[in-house]
């Protein structure tokens, strides 16, 4: 994270705004004006970490599955040793 002069942390998101509409973010970060879609906002932050969240929990469900591939190979790999081996 980046610190404005004034000591104050300029977050990701503050430089899309900028870049997406300088009025718009002079407007909220200079004037203290907010928005008037309050609700919608908040849905869709709501909606975003709901996201995230489906996202890491398929990340470790796709580990635990090579997990269990790797497992399932291994025994596989042995039942074919000892099948070679009699």
């Amino acid at each position: 994270m980046k610190k404005a002069k004034d000591g104050r942390v300029i977050r990701a998101s503050e430089i899309g705004l900028y870049a997406y509409c300088a009025r718009a973010w002079w407007l909220g970060q200079v004037e203290g004006h907010r928005p008037v879609n309050q609700a919608a906002l908040e849905a869709g932050q709501a909606a975003h970490q709901a996201h995230g969240q489906a996202v890491a929990r398929y990340g470790r469900q796709r580990q635990v599955a090579y997990v269990l591939l790797g497992l399932a190979c291994l025994v596989g790999l042995v039942l074919l040793a000892t099948t070679v081996m009699r």
